[in-house]
């Protein structure tokens, strides 16, 4: 039923007349030191790309690169984050395979199923919906200054809570409010991620600057030029889409929109007389409110314009 046509986030394959199954693959270097947190992050953002399609996750293997020679719990502990949030997500682990590396390296492999009728996709979206993000913005700018000493552990635990959350409550209310395109915001940035949505949808998005969610020391860091080598390529990338206003809101706003994220936020395009049907969802099965960060127009195929 689809496979790369739009750089969508999975495979989907019909198995039946009502279930269509839904093939996934992610895997990362560790992004934190502790390998409980990597391999819940790790997890988390694997099991993304099936929320992400309005699907339930069923089955992962694990997919697993380690130096034999590292102590015994850093995989063990590694493997029970990421088994946590298998189990959270309601799916099961049923093994997966393993290879001898220098580098660590985690993720899943994700079978889920959806019907077929209901499947969401990074298609879509149209002129007069709103645009909502999940999760703040900023792990890969906060992580980068975490590398270099700038930030202390305390300061870094709420974005490593934030990646290893696990975007099924997103997924769950998107549905729920008749979502009309949607996808989590990864490697790309939230630029290159909304930018591919537009591209497949034919509109263009407003983004009100005032309204992304962010960590708190994101933008300090941003300033500093604290940033994530794929950051400057991104935004190489987005400068052909990606229209900000001049002075220092746009040079925030372009170092946070391309800021590459790990285990993001689910992007979701909501019918707006549908708004509030997607904020009281989530907000029930998260405890908070998602961010209204702008809307879907007409306009040139995958531009965005930032707006104050």
């Amino acid at each position: 039923m689809l496979g790369f046509d739009t750089a969508d986030d999975a495979a989907v394959w019909r198995i039946a007349p009502n279930i269509a199954g839904i093939l996934t693959i992610d895997f990362l270097t560790p992004i934190v030191d502790d390998p409980y947190d990597f391999g819940r992050i790790a997890a988390a953002n694997a099991l993304s790309d099936v929320f992400a399609m309005g699907a339930a996750p069923n089955v992962a293997l694990n997919v697993v690169a380690m130096d034999s020679t590292l102590p015994d719990y850093v995989p063990r502990d590694m493997l029970r984050g990421g088994l946590e949030k298998v189990m959270e997500a309601g799916a099961v682990v049923m093994g997966g395979h393993s290879i001898d590396d220098d580098e660590p390296k985690y993720g899943l492999c994700v079978f889920g199923t959806v019907a077929p009728d209901a499947l969401v996709r990074n298609e879509g979206a149209q002129a007069g919906d709103a645009l909502y993000l999940t999760k703040p913005l900023g792990t890969g700018i906060v992580s980068a200054g975490r590398k270099v000493g700038i930030l202390d552990d305390a300061a870094m635990a709420p974005v490593v809570e934030s990646m290893a959350e696990l975007n099924r409550a997103a997924g769950e209310a998107m549905v729920a409010a008749g979502v009309h395109a949607a996808t989590d915001v990864t490697g790309f940035g939230l630029a290159g991620h909304l930018h591919e949505m537009l591209s497949a949808s034919g509109c263009a998005a407003e983004i009100d600057w005032s309204a992304v969610p962010t960590f708190a020391e994101t933008i300090e860091l941003a300033r500093q030029w604290c940033r994530p080598g794929r950051s400057f390529s991104i935004e190489d990338f987005a400068q052909a889409f990606l229209e900000v206003p001049e002075g220092q809101t746009g040079e925030d706003a372009t170092a946070v929109l391309c800021d590459p994220q790990t285990s993001g936020g689910m992007l979701c395009a909501i019918p707006a007389d549908r708004a509030t049907d997607f904020e009281r969802e989530f907000e029930a099965r998260r405890g908070r409110t998602p961010s209204k960060i702008g809307r879907v127009v007409r306009g040139q195929a995958g531009c965005i314009r930032v707006l104050q």
